[in-house]
C-alpha cells in the first residue's frame, strides 16, 4: 500500500496581511499530482486544513476541489482529520458528498465515521477507528483516527491539578489510553496505521504554530505512541521531522508553505509510504516546490547593502524580512522606496549601533515626553511621524500613571 502524508494546510492564511491564495493553490496542485504521479492508494490529511472556524469562501472552495481530485472520483482513499485550528462541524460539512468519493472526514475523538460502499468500502469501524479496502490494494487498512484532542473536544476534565505537569501528565495517559483503544483493532493481515493532530514530547516547533494550549500541558509523552502502528502520521507542527525516539515509524509532514520567518530555511516536504502488512514501513520525504519562499535579509552595510541585496535578487519572489543596520532610523521616504522596489518586503526593522542606541538611552531622562513617544513611534512605525492627538493621548496616560504611582507609595 502506498501512502502520501500532509498536514497543516493552513488555507486562508495570510502572511502579516499579504494574501497567500495564489500560493496555496500552488501547493494543493502540486500535492495532487504527487498523489497522481506517485500512484498513490490512501491519502492522509493531519489536520489544520483552515487556519481558522471561519475560514474565507475561496480556501473552502479550494479545499473541496483538493479533495475532488485527491480522491480521482473514489478510486483513492482519503482520509481527513481535523486539528486546532479547524472547526470540526465545518470540516465535517462536505461529508454527505465526500463520502461518495470514498473519502473519510473525523472532526472529534472517538467519532464513529460514516459507512463508504464504493471501491473505498468501509469493512467494519467504531469509536475512533475504522477498516478500509483500498482500491489496487490486496490488503485492507485499519486507521486510529484522533483529531485534536483538547480538554473541550474530548468533553472530559483531565486533572483536577491545576499544577502544568499534572495537566500533561494527565493529558498524555488520555491520549494513550485513547490510541490503545483504537490500535487494539490492528491486526497481523492488516496495514495498521494511526493518524493524529497533537504535540509529540522532544519534537521541534516554529514560530508560526499558535500555541495548543498555554504552557506544555497538551504535550504527549514519547512512550505513549502506539506500538502496534507500523506508521504513525502526526499533523500541528511545521516543521516536517520523524520523531527520532518514538518506538515505531512516527513523522510530521509539516506545513506546505513556510508561514513565518522562522522556517525560512526550512526545505517543505510530504512523505511517500509503502507498507503492507508485517513489516516495517518505507518512508521516503519529496520536496515542494509550490510558493513563494521567506528569506532574513540582514544588512550590515546600511541602507546601500540592502538596495544591493535588491539589485542581486534580480526580481525573483521572495518574502523578505529586512534588518538594516544604520547610525539613524529609515525615513518613511527611504522605507516607501525600498516597497516600492521589492513588493515583497514583508518587514524592515532598523537596528542601531550599540553606542548609539546607549547615547540615546543616556539622554531620555532629560527629553520630555512629548519627544520620547516621537522618537518611539518613528522607530516603530518606519520613521512616520505620531498623529499629534495620539502624542497627547500618550501623554495623558503617563501622567495618570504616575500619578497613580505617587499615591500608591503614599499609602
Amino acid at each position: 500500500m502506498r501512502i502520501l502524508h500532509t498536514s497543516d494546510w493552513h488555507l486562508g492564511r495570510p502572511l502579516e496581511g499579504r494574501s497567500r491564495q495564489e500560493e496555496q493553490e500552488q501547493f494543493v496542485d502540486e500535492i495532487c499530482n504527487i498523489a497522481d504521479q506517485q500512484e498513490v492508494n490512501l491519502v492522509l490529511i493531519a489536520g489544520d486544513v483552515f487556519d481558522t472556524y471561519n475560514p474565507p469562501a475561496w480556501a473552502e472552495q479550494l479545499f473541496c476541489q483538493a479533495l475532488e481530485r485527491l480522491a480521482q472520483g473514489g478510486r483513492r482513499a482519503v482520509v481527513v482529520i481535523a486539528g486546532n485550528h479547524d472547526s470540526p462541524d465545518r470540516l465535517s460539512a462536505v461529508r454527505p458528498l465526500a463520502q461518495r468519493l470514498g473519502i473519510l472526514i473525523a472532526g472529534v475523538p472517538q467519532e464513529e465515521v460514516l459507512p463508504l460502499t464504493g471501491a473505498v468500502k468501509t469493512l467494519a469501524a467504531g469509536p475512533g477507528w475504522v477498516e478500509i479496502v483500498v482500491p489496487n490494494c490486496e490488503h485492507s487498512a485499519v486507521l486510529a483516527l484522533l483529531p485534536y484532542p483538547s480538554e473541550s473536544r474530548l468533553g472530559k476534565q483531565l486533572s483536577e491539578q491545576l499544577e502544568e505537569y499534572s495537566l500533561r501528565d494527565a493529558y498524555s495517559q488520555v491520549v494513550h489510553d485513547l490510541l490503545q483503544m483504537q490500535t487494539a483493532n490492528f491486526r497481523r493481515d492488516t496495514v495498521n496505521l494511526a493518524l493524529t493532530h497533537l504535540f509529540v514530547q522532544g519534537s521541534i516547533g516554529s514560530e508560526s504554530e499558535r500555541p495548543i494550549e498555554v504552557g506544555g500541558a497538551c504535550t504527549v509523552a514519547i512512550e505513549h505512541l502506539p506500538l502496534s502502528a507500523q506508521y504513525i502520521a502526526l499533523g500541528h507542527l511545521h516543521r516536517p521531522q520523524q520523531v527520532k525516539a518514538a518506538p515505531v515509524p512516527a513523522y510530521y509532514s509539516g506545513s506546505p508553505l513556510a508561514y513565518s520567518f522562522s522556517e525560512s530555511n526550512q526545505s517543505k516536504v510530504v512523505y511517500l509510504v509503502d507498507v503492507e502488512p508485517g513489516r516495517v514501513a518505507q518512508v521516503q520525504a519529496l520536496p515542494l516546490t509550490a510558493g513563494i519562499p521567506l528569506q532574513r535579509w540582514v544588512c550590515p552595510g546600511g541602507l546601500e547593502e540592502a538596495w544591493q541585496r535588491i539589485g542581486a535578487a534580480q526580481g525573483k519572489p521572495a518574502w523578505v524580512d529586512l534588518e538594516i543596520h544604520s547610525s539613524q532610523w529609515l525615513s518613511a521616504e527611504q522605507a516607501a522606496k525600498l516597497r516600492e522596489a521589492w513588493p515583497w518586503l514583508v518587514n524592515i526593522r532598523t537596528v542601531l549601533p550599540s553606542q548609539v542606541e546607549l547615547e540615546q538611552a543616556e539622554r531620555l531622562s532629560s527629553l520630555a515626553l512629548p519627544e520620547i513617544f516621537d522618537r518611539f513611534y518613528k522607530q516603530r512605525r518606519e520613521g512616520a511621524t505620531p498623529p499629534s492627538e495620539l502624542v497627547e493621548l500618550f501623554v495623558s496616560l503617563a501622567n495618570d500613571a504616575a500619578t497613580q504611582d505617587e499615591g500608591e507609595v503614599g499609602k
